[in-house]
């Protein structure tokens, strides 16, 4: 029996964005009602009302995000990580460790595990819910060993004939100097050039945050899909703005230009599928997203599972190949 990932309301309050201020304090109202109906005063008539209002209010706000505000959603400490996915969608689910050259880079966590019919080698970029653990984690932020780690098990998946399903939440690869002198860019590059060549099926899924070449480190698939309010960009809103205006307090109008959404990123062709999230966001309703992302999974894996392995790297080269117009003028 999968566990449930329950989200308290106490927790959606204190997480509270800015933009969600006036759907918490609905929230606080119907909760406070039926507190007060517990002892015997019958609220359900106003609460019925409420409820109603409070849905209204939600869809006014969720169904009109700006970029920045999902890029806010994106990154909601409540929002499910890789390995919530992978307990939910996944059966015995075995990590594997280490890059067998340096260490075991926490910030990405890999494995093997059975997910519905097909044994899978699934892996992601992994967050922490505390300071401890995000310090453990570096917030996500790979270092060399991780992507290296990463790509050392698509190998043995490979070997396998295992799918590949790959989940993406990470505000960049990290930053540091000891990333930099193990060869940070080195190690992200060489993962692009070796998934472009692996002789398995490969499922890319942005969940959260889908930062830059740290996103890219094990970024290359043949079925792309984003969460409706994950996002996938080159570079940070605020990495951007700072470029740009020199001023990274223009986050929100670096986000306008970047079409960093995903329905943005479908239009454009960088990605192949939406997927839908419950009123609110994913931590709002995590056993709902999980489920309709698990069916795009297992529709995308029969999809794959039809082409045969000598032309499902030529495709995937197209894909690739294919994403953005380029034309020259003459001066």
């Amino acid at each position: 029996m999968k566990k449930k990932k329950v989200v308290s309301d106490k927790d959606i309050f204190s997480a509270c964005l800015p933009f969600e201020r006036p759907i918490v304090e609905l929230e606080k109202t119907i909760l406070e009602m039926r507190t007060r109906g517990e002892s015997g005063i019958d609220l359900s008539e106003e609460i019925k009302s409420a409820e109603k209002k409070l849905e209204k209010e939600m869809r006014k706000v969720f169904e009109h995000l700006t970029p920045w505000q999902r890029v806010q959603v994106a990154r909601h400490p409540l929002r499910p990580y890789t390995l919530d996915y992978i307990h939910h969608l996944m059966e015995g689910f075995v990590e594997l460790h280490g890059d067998r050259h340096f260490a075991d880079d926490k910030a990405i966590v890999a494995g093997l595990a059975k997910f519905r019919s097909w044994n899978v080698c699934v892996m992601g970029h992994q967050k922490g819910r505390d300071t401890k653990e995000n310090l453990m984690r570096s917030f996500g932020s790979a270092h060399p060993e991780g992507y290296r780690k990463a790509i050392r098990i698509m190998k043995l998946a490979e070997h396998f004939s295992l799918p590949i399903i790959c989940f993406i939440d990470t505000p960049g690869a990290y930053p540091g100097i000891g990333a930099e002198e193990r060869g940070q860019a080195e190690a992200i590059a060489y993962n692009l050039r070796e998934m472009s060549g692996l002789q398995v099926p490969i499922i890319v899924v942005v969940i959260g945050e889908g930062g830059s070449g740290g996103a890219l480190g094990i970024g290359v698939g043949d079925y792309i899909m984003v969460l409706e309010n994950a996002y996938y960009s080159v570079i940070s809103p605020e990495g951007c703005a700072a470029i740009l205006w020199k001023d990274n307090a223009r986050a929100q109008d670096a986000a306008q230009v970047l079409k960093l959404t995903a329905q943005d990123l479908l239009e454009l062709g960088v990605i192949d599928e939406v997927v839908k999230e419950p009123l609110g966001g994913a931590h709002r309703d995590f056993e709902v997203t999980a489920n309709c992302l698990g069916n795009s999974m297992e529709r995308a894996l029969k999809k794959l599972s039809k082409i045969a392995t000598s032309q499902l790297i030529g495709k995937r080269y197209e894909k690739f190949r294919s994403m953005g117009k380029f034309g020259e003028r003459n001066h």
